[in-house]
Parts: C-alpha cells; sequence; structure tokens
C-alpha cells in the first residue's frame, strides 16, 4: 500500500486517527440522543458523505435505517451559484420519521438549507442534521448544525469521501488541495 500524499494535497488537514476519533465520538453522542427511539433515518448526501455515513453508521447503537439524496449546487471552481438541484430523492418516505441527514460539509449554506425545507416539509417526527466538516468563512446562509465533526479553514479539501474534479474521495485523511490546482483555466 502507498502512503504517499499526492503532489495536489498541500497539506493534510485531519489525519486518519483524528477523523476516526471524532466520528466515534458522534456516533456516542447521536446514539444516546436517539436512546429508545425505534425509527431513526440516516440520510447520507452523496456523493461526499458516503464514506463518512458508513463509519458513523456502522458505530451507532440504536437501530436505524440508511437512504441517500444526491443534489449539485457547485459550479466549475470554487464558487457556489445558490442554485441547489435534486438528482436523486430518497426511496422512502420520512413522514413520522427521526431523520438525521448527514452531510459531508457545510460551506456557503445553500445546500443544507435546501435539504431542511424539503424534509421539513416531508414532517418527519423530528429533523437533525450531523455535518463532518464545517468552513464558516464562507457562509451565505447561516442553518442549524446539530452534531458538528470539524470546523476548519477556507481552503480546498479532498479525501475521505469529498473530492476534486472526482478524484481524491478515497484518501482516508482529509487534506488541503493546492491552490493552483483548483485554479487552472
Amino acid at each position: 500500500m502507498n502512503n504517499a500524499i499526492p503532489a495536489a494535497i498541500e497539506q493534510v488537514l485531519l489525519d486518519e486517527r483524528t477523523i476516526a476519533r471524532r466520528v466515534s465520538e458522534l456516533a456516542a453522542q447521536i446514539s444516546a440522543d436517539y436512546a429508545g427511539l425505534d425509527d431513526l433515518v440516516l440520510i447520507g448526501v452523496l456523493k461526499g458523505a458516503f464514506i463518512f455515513l458508513a463509519d458513523l453508521a456502522r458505530q451507532l447503537t440504536v437501530p436505524h435505517h440508511v437512504d441517500f439524496i444526491a443534489l449539485s449546487s457547485y459550479n466549475k471552481g470554487t464558487a457556489s451559484s445558490g442554485a441547489v438541484r435534486l438528482i436523486m430523492d430518497t426511496r422512502s418516505s420520512v413522514t413520522g420519521r427521526n431523520v438525521l441527514i448527514v452531510e459531508d460539509i457545510l460551506d456557503t449554506g445553500y445546500t443544507l438549507d435546501y435539504l431542511l425545507r424539503i424534509f421539513r416539509a416531508r414532517n418527519p417526527a423530528s429533523l437533525r442534521t450531523c455535518v463532518l466538516l464545517s468552513k464558516p468563512a464562507r457562509r451565505r446562509v447561516e442553518v442549524q448544525v446539530d452534531y458538528l465533526g470539524f470546523e476548519i479553514p477556507d481552503v480546498w479539501v479532498v479525501g475521505y469521501g469529498l473530492d476534486y474534479a472526482d478524484l481524491f474521495r478515497t484518501l482516508p485523511y482529509i487534506g488541503a488541495l493546492r491552490k493552483e490546482v483548483y485554479t487552472r483555466g
């Protein structure tokens, strides 16, 4: 196994051990908060949250179901227009169920705000959010985060599900991408 850091990565922001420890803490907190409930639905936002969701779900001690939703919100480069588009909806109804949206990163807030509005309209028993990474410096819309992994600086991050041009998703850590990689014409 090659443990070399790709040249496109400027630095490792969060190593495997740090991520694993925080995911374990989040799973313990969520399990305590949902103890006694038997209808928790984790809604993973594809593609970025798939690794985080898998690790989190495996550590939960409460009964739960997993479903996915896919959205599109980014233009090329680092700018987001604020327009969010539903690409794939959940497969099952969430009406009357306890819903936990699991998201990889909270950047501008447009995507999570959109998701919260969609799911509130579906009348869940409860609706909470679990976000691995938050970039407060980029926030345009304030949204409630119930479970937060880490706050990070305003850098483009990859690994642990996050990508650049569909690359670097499966890195076991979260690294900051070199600026020249994503600012090329």
